[in-house]
């Protein structure tokens, strides 16, 4: 049976997602950071809308070759994803870091110049509603949900180990000059730990905003300034803003954001409802049976007047 929309129920709320990035050599004379925000193809048979990778390689200051570090990361990551996987994107996450990592090392092993290569890697697999996130080294993923700004990774920094064992506070942290001393990043060793990368997994709610930056964003820039210029429903606009309040503050590092908004978009529901009778295609059914019964009636009359029952004129 055919139908026809019917009068709109409710409307249901889904996400549509909106992405965007920006980098600066800010503080330093060259840019050693990598930020890529792109779409990329469904896993297939999958049609539940357009994915995302995102992605911020900073390469190692003070080290060699950190920008060809930085490159090989984000390119590796590029190549790995150019559609969302249709597994475990944890698993498939951990395998592009491991090939990243192997990538930047063989190439610092090949040229001298560039031995001791290294970057930080933080990146995200955006799926519809649910966001999966990687890191090693110090470049960061924050949530603002609502009035709440969350540190989403955690820092593989001597500080932060220090946090973590309760040796130091966190506000004593944010001002120790140790706080930028790597205690792993991808290439300086042929293998990554097997705990490495950190994954985290996250369900989006409307409203949602997940930024990705490097150190140079965020040592200069505190909680309240995240969540003030995150606030804003385009993207692109919270990422130069927040590049340009580092700047501002006087930034020493590159400074690097990549900004996800999960808006929320209003869907209605139409409710389906009968098709009615045709007009001027095919015949009713009420004249069809009324047919079929003359029909019937007639073969009867002939049947009787063959078998005599009734006369012949």
């Amino acid at each position: 049976m055919s139908v026809v929309a019917g009068p709109a129920s409710a409307p249901v709320e889904t996400l549509r997602l909106a992405v965007a990035a920006e980098s600066e050599a800010a503080g330093r004379a060259e840019n050693q950071d990598v930020a890529l925000a792109l779409a990329i193809g469904p896993a297939p048979g999958d049609t539940s809308g357009e994915d995302f990778l995102l992605v911020v390689a900073d390469g190692m200051g003070g080290h060699p070759a950190g920008d060809v570090a930085s490159r090989i990361a984000a390119e590796t990551l590029r190549d790995a994803f150019p559609a969302m996987p249709s597994g475990d994107l944890g698993l498939a996450l951990k395998q592009a870091y491991r090939k990243a990592n192997g990538a930047i090392y063989q190439e610092g092993q090949a040229n001298p110049a560039e031995a001791g290569m290294g970057t930080t890697l933080v990146a995200a697999l955006l799926h519809g509603k649910y966001a999966t996130l990687a890191n090693v080294g110090d470049s960061r993923a924050y949530l603002l949900r609502g009035n709440g700004l969350t540190q989403v990774t955690q820092d593989h920094t001597l500080v932060a180990e220090e946090v973590a064992r309760g040796a130091i506070t966190a506000d004593a942290a944010r001002n120790d000059p140790r706080r930028n001393v790597l205690t792993h990043a991808l290439g300086l060793n042929a293998r990554l730990e097997s705990r490495l990368p950190g994954i985290f997994e996250l369900t989006l709610l409307p409203g949602d905003r997940i930024l990705l930056c490097s150190d140079g964003l965020y040592d200069v820039l505190d909680d309240v300034d995240i969540q003030r210029t995150l606030s804003g429903e385009d993207p692109g606009a919270a990422a130069k803003a927040l590049v340009e309040m580092a700047k501002g503050r006087g930034t020493r590092d590159n400074a690097t954001a990549v900004v996800a908004v999960a808006i929320p978009t209003r869907v209605p529901v139409v409710s389906p409802l009968p098709a009615p009778a045709s007009r001027t295609g095919g015949v009713p059914g009420m004249a069809i049976a009324a047919v079929i019964a003359a029909l019937l009636l007639l073969l009867l009359v002939l049947a009787l007047v063959l078998l005599g029952a009734i006369p012949f004129a």
